[in-house]
Protein backbone atom coordinates (compact mmCIF):
# COMPACT_ATOMS: atom_id res chain seq x y z
CA UNK A 1 0.00 0.00 0.00
CA UNK A 2 1.86 2.96 -1.09
CA UNK A 3 1.32 6.41 -3.01
CA UNK A 4 3.61 8.90 -4.26
CA UNK A 5 5.19 11.23 -1.79
CA UNK A 6 3.26 14.79 -2.12
CA UNK A 7 4.62 16.52 0.90
CA UNK A 8 5.22 20.16 2.93
CA UNK A 9 8.01 21.41 0.71
CA UNK A 10 10.08 20.47 -2.13
CA UNK A 11 12.90 17.92 -1.72
CA UNK A 12 15.20 20.94 -1.17
CA UNK A 13 13.04 23.32 0.70
CA UNK A 14 15.04 25.42 3.50
CA UNK A 15 13.14 23.01 5.74
CA UNK A 16 14.52 19.67 5.06
CA UNK A 17 17.40 18.41 7.02
CA UNK A 18 19.66 17.96 4.89
CA UNK A 19 21.33 14.92 3.15
CA UNK A 20 18.70 12.47 3.02
CA UNK A 21 20.14 8.29 2.56
CA UNK A 22 18.39 5.79 0.12
CA UNK A 23 15.52 5.33 2.39
CA UNK A 24 13.99 2.97 0.09
CA UNK A 25 17.08 0.20 0.23
CA UNK A 26 17.42 1.24 4.10
CA UNK A 27 13.80 0.33 4.55
CA UNK A 28 12.33 -2.33 2.38
CA UNK A 29 8.92 -2.24 2.45
CA UNK A 30 8.15 -5.95 1.14
CA UNK A 31 8.95 -7.45 5.14
CA UNK A 32 7.06 -11.08 5.79
CA UNK A 33 5.84 -9.76 8.70
CA UNK A 34 5.94 -7.13 10.91
CA UNK A 35 8.48 -8.42 13.37
CA UNK A 36 10.62 -8.82 10.46
CA UNK A 37 10.35 -4.83 9.56
CA UNK A 38 10.68 -3.92 13.42
CA UNK A 39 13.81 -5.90 13.68
CA UNK A 40 14.86 -3.66 10.10
CA UNK A 41 13.82 -0.29 11.62
CA UNK A 42 15.36 -0.70 14.94
CA UNK A 43 19.04 0.04 12.38
CA UNK A 44 17.45 3.02 10.77
CA UNK A 45 19.95 5.79 9.99
CA UNK A 46 17.95 7.30 6.97
CA UNK A 47 18.21 10.94 8.80
CA UNK A 48 19.57 12.40 11.28
CA UNK A 49 17.11 11.74 13.99
CA UNK A 50 18.62 8.73 15.15
CA UNK A 51 21.47 10.44 16.64
CA UNK A 52 20.86 11.09 20.19
CA UNK A 53 17.58 9.17 20.78
CA UNK A 54 17.13 5.99 22.69
CA UNK A 55 16.25 4.82 19.35
CA UNK A 56 13.53 3.60 16.63
CA UNK A 57 9.56 4.20 18.48
CA UNK A 58 8.40 1.20 15.85
CA UNK A 59 4.21 0.55 15.60
CA UNK A 60 2.62 -1.59 18.30
CA UNK A 61 -0.84 -3.79 17.96
CA UNK A 62 -2.08 -7.23 16.03
CA UNK A 63 -1.04 -7.63 12.75
CA UNK A 64 -5.08 -8.65 12.51
CA UNK A 65 -5.82 -4.67 13.25
CA UNK A 66 -9.03 -3.69 11.60
CA UNK A 67 -8.20 -0.17 12.56
CA UNK A 68 -4.84 1.31 12.47
CA UNK A 69 -4.06 4.91 14.09
CA UNK A 70 -0.96 7.03 12.58
CA UNK A 71 0.72 10.02 14.68
CA UNK A 72 3.60 12.51 14.32
CA UNK A 73 6.09 11.25 16.21
CA UNK A 74 7.47 9.83 19.28
CA UNK A 75 7.97 12.17 22.14
CA UNK A 76 10.26 12.25 25.29
CA UNK A 77 8.71 9.15 26.74
CA UNK A 78 7.67 7.54 23.82
CA UNK A 79 11.65 7.44 22.77
CA UNK A 80 12.26 6.22 26.78
CA UNK A 81 10.07 3.82 26.35
CA UNK A 82 10.55 2.58 22.42
CA UNK A 83 6.68 2.16 22.17
CA UNK A 84 4.19 4.94 20.69
CA UNK A 85 1.36 6.74 22.99
CA UNK A 86 2.56 6.15 26.34
CA UNK A 87 3.64 10.25 27.26
CA UNK A 88 0.60 12.46 28.52
CA UNK A 89 -0.76 12.41 25.10
CA UNK A 90 -1.12 8.85 24.88
CA UNK A 91 -2.77 8.55 28.06
CA UNK A 92 -5.55 11.18 26.73
CA UNK A 93 -5.71 9.00 23.49
CA UNK A 94 -6.02 6.00 25.50
CA UNK A 95 -9.25 7.93 27.33
CA UNK A 96 -10.73 8.96 24.39
CA UNK A 97 -10.54 5.51 22.65
CA UNK A 98 -12.45 3.82 25.62
CA UNK A 99 -15.74 6.49 24.92
CA UNK A 100 -15.42 6.16 21.60
CA UNK A 101 -15.95 2.28 22.03
CA UNK A 102 -12.56 1.22 20.50
CA UNK A 103 -10.08 -1.04 22.33
CA UNK A 104 -6.24 -0.31 21.95
CA UNK A 105 -5.03 -3.77 22.40
CA UNK A 106 -7.35 -4.39 18.73
CA UNK A 107 -5.78 -1.49 17.20
CA UNK A 108 -2.30 -0.93 15.37
CA UNK A 109 -1.09 2.60 16.75
CA UNK A 110 2.22 4.11 14.68
CA UNK A 111 3.83 7.38 13.79
CA UNK A 112 4.73 8.81 10.33
CA UNK A 113 8.19 9.72 12.04
CA UNK A 114 9.70 6.96 13.96
CA UNK A 115 12.55 8.92 15.42
CA UNK A 116 12.03 11.77 17.95
CA UNK A 117 12.64 14.80 17.11
CA UNK A 118 13.90 17.42 19.48
CA UNK A 119 16.03 20.46 20.61
CA UNK A 120 17.49 20.75 24.00
CA UNK A 121 16.65 23.08 26.85
CA UNK A 122 19.19 22.16 29.94
CA UNK A 123 18.25 19.25 30.91
CA UNK A 124 14.62 18.85 28.71
CA UNK A 125 14.24 17.96 25.69
CA UNK A 126 11.36 19.77 23.74
CA UNK A 127 9.60 18.25 20.89
CA UNK A 128 10.17 19.91 17.48
CA UNK A 129 7.95 19.26 14.17
CA UNK A 130 9.58 16.95 12.09
CA UNK A 131 10.64 18.70 8.88
CA UNK A 132 9.52 16.87 5.45
CA UNK A 133 12.77 15.17 4.84
CA UNK A 134 12.30 13.14 8.14
CA UNK A 135 8.93 11.84 7.19
CA UNK A 136 10.22 11.24 3.64
CA UNK A 137 12.65 9.39 5.06
CA UNK A 138 10.39 7.13 7.54
CA UNK A 139 7.80 6.87 4.62
CA UNK A 140 8.83 3.69 3.63
CA UNK A 141 8.95 2.19 7.27
CA UNK A 142 5.02 3.09 7.22
CA UNK A 143 4.37 1.98 3.97
CA UNK A 144 5.48 -1.35 5.18
CA UNK A 145 3.19 -1.37 8.15
CA UNK A 146 0.31 -0.39 6.04
CA UNK A 147 1.00 -3.24 3.46
CA UNK A 148 1.46 -5.84 6.38
CA UNK A 149 -1.70 -4.61 8.38
CA UNK A 150 -3.71 -3.06 5.64
CA UNK A 151 -6.36 -1.74 7.96
CA UNK A 152 -10.08 -1.31 7.03
CA UNK A 153 -9.94 2.16 8.74
CA UNK A 154 -7.61 4.67 9.05
CA UNK A 155 -6.73 7.88 11.37
CA UNK A 156 -4.47 9.94 10.93
CA UNK A 157 -3.76 12.44 14.05
CA UNK A 158 -2.29 15.76 13.34
CA UNK A 159 -1.32 17.75 10.38
CA UNK A 160 1.85 16.15 9.83
CA UNK A 161 0.58 12.70 9.70
CA UNK A 162 -2.24 13.74 7.90
CA UNK A 163 -0.10 15.72 5.14
CA UNK A 164 2.16 12.68 5.14
CA UNK A 165 -0.50 10.44 3.27
CA UNK A 166 -3.06 12.99 1.81
CA UNK A 167 -0.31 15.65 0.56
CA UNK A 168 0.52 19.08 1.64
CA UNK A 169 -2.39 20.90 0.41
CA UNK A 170 -4.35 19.01 3.30
CA UNK A 171 -5.42 21.13 6.09
CA UNK A 172 -6.69 19.94 9.55
CA UNK A 173 -9.01 22.44 10.29
CA UNK A 174 -10.98 21.60 7.26
CA UNK A 175 -10.88 18.51 7.28
CA UNK A 176 -10.80 16.80 10.28
CA UNK A 177 -13.59 13.98 10.77
CA UNK A 178 -14.45 13.98 7.55
CA UNK A 179 -14.19 9.78 5.77
CA UNK A 180 -12.95 9.56 2.44
CA UNK A 181 -11.42 6.50 0.90
CA UNK A 182 -7.16 6.44 0.70
CA UNK A 183 -6.30 3.42 -1.78
CA UNK A 184 -8.04 0.30 -0.93
CA UNK A 185 -9.48 1.30 3.13
CA UNK A 186 -10.79 4.59 4.61
CA UNK A 187 -9.53 7.69 6.30
CA UNK A 188 -10.40 9.71 9.01
CA UNK A 189 -8.37 12.69 9.48
CA UNK A 190 -8.48 13.82 13.28
CA UNK A 191 -6.64 16.45 15.77
CA UNK A 192 -3.04 15.20 17.89
CA UNK A 193 -4.17 14.69 21.15
CA UNK A 194 -1.31 17.04 22.13
CA UNK A 195 -3.48 19.69 20.38
CA UNK A 196 -5.89 19.11 23.29
CA UNK A 197 -3.45 19.13 26.06
CA UNK A 198 -1.84 22.61 24.50
CA UNK A 199 -5.30 24.58 24.23
CA UNK A 200 -4.82 27.64 24.41
CA UNK A 201 -7.87 30.17 25.94
CA UNK A 202 -6.20 33.02 24.61
CA UNK A 203 -6.76 31.94 20.75
CA UNK A 204 -9.99 30.63 22.07
CA UNK A 205 -9.27 27.15 21.84
CA UNK A 206 -11.49 25.14 24.49
CA UNK A 207 -9.99 22.02 25.94
CA UNK A 208 -12.94 20.15 26.80
CA UNK A 209 -14.96 21.03 23.51
CA UNK A 210 -11.94 20.07 22.03
CA UNK A 211 -11.30 16.66 23.47
CA UNK A 212 -15.06 16.33 22.61
CA UNK A 213 -14.37 16.71 18.81
CA UNK A 214 -11.78 14.59 18.87
CA UNK A 215 -14.01 11.31 20.91
CA UNK A 216 -17.08 12.19 18.05
CA UNK A 217 -14.27 11.83 15.19
CA UNK A 218 -12.99 8.57 16.72
CA UNK A 219 -16.76 7.27 16.98
CA UNK A 220 -16.86 7.95 13.43
CA UNK A 221 -13.95 6.45 12.47
CA UNK A 222 -15.05 3.26 14.75
CA UNK A 223 -18.95 3.36 12.62
CA UNK A 224 -16.94 2.79 9.29
CA UNK A 225 -16.36 -0.76 10.85
CA UNK A 226 -20.00 -1.69 11.29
Amino acid sequence: MTEPLDLFSTPDAPDSPGPILDAAAAAPTEAPDLDTLRERAAVCTACELYEGTTGTVFGTGPATARMMFVGEQPGDQEDRALEPFVGPAGRLFDGALVEAGIAREDAYVTNAVKHFSFRRQGNRRIHQTPKVGHVRACRPWLDGELALVRPHVLVTLGATAGKALLGASFRITAERGQPRPWQDTMLVPTIHPSAILRADPNRGQDADEMRAGFVEDLRTAAGLLS
